[in-house]
């Protein structure tokens, strides 16, 4: 099975609900490509809150502004604006978006004293970048030509986007509520505090099975993509 979990009928269901915002935000005077800036700058944000270990801030932005991502493209296509340097930067920022994503979780997860965090988010940005690129080097060859290699695959950009959303809410949960631990006055009357996932370690553990679930899916969808194309050569 190569199927999506995200069928191109779901898709174009979300492009047309996407489509009436995307034209408001039109209206305001903001071109396709000024949305896609936006959206990157967006998720710039969550990336600071993920190394900040504000993970439901992080969690919260990384769903807004993965949603926020349609807007560009749907703006596009009802006003016509439609073009190659746009497709072009909005696959480059949706990708350059994402790997920020998981270096601010790194750095939050160090900062954390969870060194396997970062390990893991290290792993989760390597699949997430090989299903980019085995859909970007087969169609740069002539294979699944238009968008057919996006529907391949489990795990594609907003399967792993709402993966990586909800498991930081989850990790949100197990913060401290009243005080942060441990803190240390690093200068006189001065106390510097850091939220430790160590001292909560259901919080570790949800961060490491949203990282780790988001490797092993995306590592399937590369091999299905592999597969895939490997049936067309066959069939050419």
């Amino acid at each position: 099975m190569t199927r999506s979990l995200v069928t191109p009928a779901t898709r174009e269901r979300v492009r047309n609900l996407a489509t009436p915002v995307a034209t408001a935000f039109g209206r305001l005077g903001l071109t396709p490509n000024a949305l896609t800036l936006i959206g990157f700058a967006g998720t710039c944000v969550a990336a600071y809150a993920a190394a900040q270990q504000w993970w439901l801030a992080a969690g919260i932005l990384v769903l807004a502004f993965g949603i926020f991502d349609l807007f560009d493209g749907a703006l596009a296509r009802a006003t016509g604006q439609a073009s190659k340097l746009g497709a072009f930067l909005d696959s480059t920022f949706d990708r350059a978006g994402e790997g920020i994503v998981y270096v601010g979780i790194a750095a939050g997860s160090v900062a954390a004293g969870f060194s396997e965090g970062a390990i893991l988010a290290g792993a989760a940005m390597t699949a997430a970048f090989m299903v980019s690129y085995t859909r970007a080097k087969a169609e740069s060859l002539g294979f699944a030509p238009g968008s057919g290699l996006m529907n391949v695959g489990l795990a594609p950009r907003e399967v792993r986007l709402a993966i990586l959303a909800l498991g930081l809410v989850w990790t949100s949960l197990w913060q401290p509520l009243i005080a942060p631990e441990p803190c240390t006055e690093t200068a006189p009357g001065v106390m510097s505090c850091i939220y430790g996932l160590m001292a909560h370690p259901y919080g570790y553990l949800a961060l490491s099975a949203t990282l780790g679930l988001i490797t092993i899916l995306a590592a399937i969808t590369t091999i299905q993509r592999i597969l895939h194309v490997r049936a067309q050569s066959r069939e050419g």
